[in-house]
């Protein structure tokens, strides 16, 4: 009966590091995408003026750019929760782990402590909603380029 509670506190503690992990995170991308849409200066008024050209093309390719450094910033982040709860012993270690359960890549599983195992589960999770997130963002961007 005790290693059950020990269970539950294990389970508690990773629900809790995911909700927690998920609550920064969109705070983050939020931040991050507010940031690229004000570098970028993506207005709906200023996209609509501009002509389908080198320069949206150029704009697009920095909007990408610049997603990818967001992703790459969440994925740091990720990496360094799992050296704090000391899940992973090097920072490429880290990086690799969270890396790959970020982008669904799969078998992250076998490489993590059984005891934090469900927040890489969830990291993966976390990660589809905030890359699907961005494919909405550059889409709705994009969409505003196209002459109609």
């Amino acid at each position: 009966m005790v290693e059950e509670g020990v269970q539950t506190v294990t389970l508690g503690k990773q629900l809790g590091a995911a909700g927690g992990m998920m609550l920064v995170m969109t705070v983050v991308h939020a931040l991050g995408l507010t940031g690229i849409s004000k570098v970028l200066d993506l207005r709906t008024e200023h996209l609509k003026e501009m002509s389908f050209s080198l320069k949206s093309i150029s704009l697009m390719s920095g909007m990408g750019l610049l997603l990818l450094v967001l992703h790459t910033v969440e994925i740091g982040i990720f990496a360094g929760f799992y050296l704090l709860i000391n899940a992973m012993q090097t920072v490429e270690e880290a990086l690799y782990y969270s890396a790959s359960a970020y982008a669904t890549l799969g078998r992250t599983a076998d490489y993590f402590p059984s005891d934090w195992r469900l927040i890489g589960a969830l990291e993966a999770l976390i990660g589809f909603i905030l890359i699907g997130w961005s494919t909405a963002f550059i889409v709705s961007k994009a969409n505003r380029l196209m002459p109609g």
